[in-house]
């Protein structure tokens, strides 16, 4: 079959030919692929940085996709663990880690918004649980994945939501999409920390998709601002697109309630995560979230890899002669 395959850490994966997967288990089924995203997490794969990569080479890109099974069923599946990558004519689904689609669902969409979108849904649901009325700060609201949290805070029930993001143009779009106030992470930092002091410091949960100098600056000035240091503060670290570490004085963890914690792969089990599926997937199914998806054929992965997109654009595969422009 026909796929992305990456031979080398350091350039793009290529169009090339590889083995046709072969199901093993009891749960497994080979199904055509209709749609793969090209997520940042596909990107950390491909070139060997994400903290799960094994360093194999040559390998397959994509974590999930959509797809459909010989008798016509769409499903949307994340790929099993140790299993040829998405980015290919067909993939092996292991039907346990997998949601049946509506007929008339557009995979393109699904396969753009499930991964971005699951992020701030499996830490709403499942590590900070959103409750009704809260306030909710977006921190990184300029990237796919923040643009997504900002929708999914509003349609869990968030009463206020802060986006605080780098990029003016992505920014402005967001008052559009739920958020309640905006706040530029551009200038002089200090001035910078003191605005999100302003415009969030009473916030319940903070989605974190930055880390980083932009974290060390952020969780001081939230926490000093606070009118109430004891209400509960949940810092959810999900990204660290500025920087993998921060220094924090430990005072401020002594002078208020605030709760440190991670989400994603093994800070939620694969169980955990697979239940959060069928809800989200029937979310972006009804159209609910706005999805800017662009679909390019397999063939020209290499250049899909380094073309820049647009604002809240997500690249998506699709087999050559379907579904792309």
């Amino acid at each position: 079959m026909r796929a992305a395959v990456v031979h080398s850490f350091d350039a793009p994966p290529r169009y090339d030919t590889v083995a046709t997967p072969e199901p093993r288990g009891e749960h497994e089924i080979l199904v055509d692929v209709l749609a793969a995203g090209l997520h940042p997490r596909v990107r950390s794969g491909a070139d060997g940085t994400h903290y799960t990569s094994e360093g194999v080479l040559p390998l397959v890109p994509g974590v999930d996709a959509v797809g459909r099974t010989p008798q016509g069923e769409l499903l949307y599946f994340v790929a099993p663990d140790g299993a040829t990558g998405t980015m290919a004519e067909r993939a092996v689904v292991d039907r346990r880690r997998a949601v049946s689609l509506p007929a008339d669902t557009d995979p393109v969409a699904v396969a753009a918004a499930m991964n971005p979108a699951m992020s701030s849904w499996i830490a709403l649901r499942r590590r900070a649980r959103l409750r009704p009325g809260a306030t909710v700060l977006v921190l990184g609201a300029t990237g796919n994945a923040g643009r997504f949290a900002v929708q999914i805070a509003k349609h869990l029930g968030a009463a206020r939501v802060v986006a605080a993001g780098r990029d003016p143009e992505r920014l402005a779009l967001l008052p559009g999409l739920g958020a309640d106030e905006t706040v530029p992470l551009l200038g002089d930092p200090e001035k910078t920390a003191d605005h999100l002091g302003r415009a969030a410091g009473d916030a319940d949960i903070v989605l974190d998709y930055l880390w980083g100098p932009a974290t060390e600056h952020a969780l001081p000035a939230l926490l000093t601002a606070r009118p109430d240091r004891a209400k509960p503060l949940a810092w959810v670290q999900i990204g660290s697109v500025a920087g993998p570490d921060i220094t924090l004085p430990s005072a401020f963890l002594r002078a208020a309630d605030v709760q440190l914690m991670g989400s994603g792969q093994g800070s939620v089990s694969t169980a955990g995560i697979v239940a959060e599926l069928p809800s989200l997937a029937a979310l972006i199914a009804s159209g609910a979230l706005d999805v800017d998806a662009l679909p390019v054929p397999l063939s020209r992965v290499e250049h899909a890899w380094t073309a820049p997109a647009a604002p809240g654009q997500r690249v998506v595969l699709t087999p050559d002669g379907e579904l792309s422009a």
